[in-house]
């Protein structure tokens, strides 16, 4: 069963996340996600990507505790390193790329949606962040270095080191997002900025989006290696067990 909903409009390509209703990340997910992006950089009618939910209760949760929990660290290890790929891959996509947030965007689903040139978000009780701390683990080290480049060290120290969720109010006025929106706007909304941007020159476009991800792509790809080892370490440590252990109960 595939978990993408996928469509092509006008040149623009929609990937919306059809996980059940929370579109916990599992590796199937993050496997059919690095597909899709993969076609979309290599289609050269593709001008655009919008990523969203095919639900308005979550854009997605984060990784899929219950079921990485258990995981031999190995293969823990081998999913983690995919996301990472998967998340500078999104990052550096040489196209536009906008987030239609229409729920919740919770640890690892706000690092997918920071990882787009925009992201829209829906009015109303829409909750992002970065709450790996609650979690006993650090912060990715590729989220953690896009988000400084998003919003700013300051900002980007409260959002990683409280672990917090934020209204779209603040996720605004911080800069985490783009727009707020109605909610029967955002997709929308969303498609419309993807087609005005795809219809520029694509070149020049790549080229100028190249300019502004190569440092912090290359800060990340300098010492990936060894910051993906620290978070798989923190991950299997006893505090983290206890941690996740309660937050599967909730999950």
């Amino acid at each position: 069963m595939e978990l993408i909903h996928r469509q092509c409009r006008d040149g623009v390509t929609i990937l919306q996340l059809d996980r059940a209703v929370t579109n916990a990340l599992n590796p199937q997910l993050v496997r059919e996600l690095a597909e899709d992006l993969k076609s979309a950089r290599d289609d050269s009618t593709v001008r655009g990507l919008v990523l969203g939910s095919a639900n308005d209760k979550f854009f997605s949760i984060g990784f899929d505790i219950p079921g990485l929990f258990e995981l031999a660290e190995d293969d823990f290890a081998t999913f983690f390193r995919a996301f990472n790929r998967l998340c500078l891959d999104l990052y550096a996509l040489p196209k536009p790329t906008v987030a239609a947030i229409t729920g919740h965007a919770i640890a690892g689903g706000c690092i997918l949606a920071l990882c787009c040139d925009y992201r829209f978000i829906a009015q109303g009780r829409k909750l992002m962040g970065l709450n790996e701390i609650q979690l006993g683990v650090p912060v990715p080290y590729v989220a953690d270095c896009i988000l400084q480049q998003v919003v700013g060290a300051r900002n980007a120290r409260e959002i990683a080191y409280t672990g917090q969720f934020y209204t779209p109010e603040a996720l605004l006025q911080m800069g985490l997002v783009d727009r707020m929106l109605p909610l029967e706007q955002v997709r929308q909304q969303a498609i419309e900025k993807a087609e005005a941007l795809g219809a520029l020159p694509p070149a020049a476009f790549a080229t100028i989006k190249r300019h502004h991800v190569e440092t912090v792509e290359a800060r990340i790809l300098k010492r990936l290696a060894e910051k993906e080892q620290v978070f798989i370490e923190r991950w299997y440590s006893g505090e983290a067990r206890k941690r996740l252990r309660e937050a599967m109960a909730k999950f």
